[in-house]
Parts: C-alpha cells; sequence; structure tokens
C-alpha cells in the first residue's frame, strides 16, 4: 500500500520532533529530517547508521520502549519515542 504523500506523522528521536509520512520506516524518516547517526559504535566510538535498510546488519538499531530495534524495520507510528543506542562505557578497565 502506497504512503499517503500528504498526510505526516509525528514522533521523537532523542526529544527532537521528527515528522514522517504513514507507511515510512522510521530509518527513512530520520534520514529524510538530516538525522545520520542513529548510534556508535562500541568499538572505535565511530556513528552508525542505515546500511542494509532490510534490518539484517543492525547498524540502524535504536532504542524503542527500551528495546533494541532495526529502525529500518520498523513504521513509523504518532508520539513514538525513540532513542539512540546508549554510548558503550570508555575510560579504564573497559
Amino acid at each position: 500500500m502506497p504512503a499517503d504523500r500528504g498526510a505526516s506523522v509525528d514522533f521523537y528521536f532523542d526529544g527532537r520532533l521528527v515528522t514522517g509520512r504513514p507507511g515510512q520506516s522510521v530509518a527513512i524518516a530520520l534520514w529524510d529530517a538530516g538525522i545520520r547517526t542513529l548510534r556508535h559504535s562500541p568499538i572505535d566510538g565511530a556513528p552508525r547508521g542505515m546500511f542494509c535498510v532490510i534490518g539484517v546488519c543492525q547498524e540502524c538499531v535504536v532504542m524503542i520502549d527500551g528495546v533494541r530495534t532495526p529502525s529500518c524495520a520498523t513504521l513509523v507510528q504518532p508520539g513514538l519515542r525513540i532513542l539512540p543506542v546508549p554510548d558503550p562505557p570508555t575510560g579504564p578497565g573497559h
């Protein structure tokens, strides 16, 4: 079913209001809003975002209701509150 290009869906990413379209994935709505970094690598802290866009690679995972979720496989919903995956601990002992 094609997305209704006239309608909009408001949701939040890291406290920022983002507007998407019905039928659009969270990843694409964030991309359209200019948001490219969705999390940071636990190895070197490098920014991560969309890569495969089919839910396989896990590069675009975000936190939705406390659960790591691929943003490319999740449709926007009104009022959805999304957070980046927390940065890994750094410093001595980590």
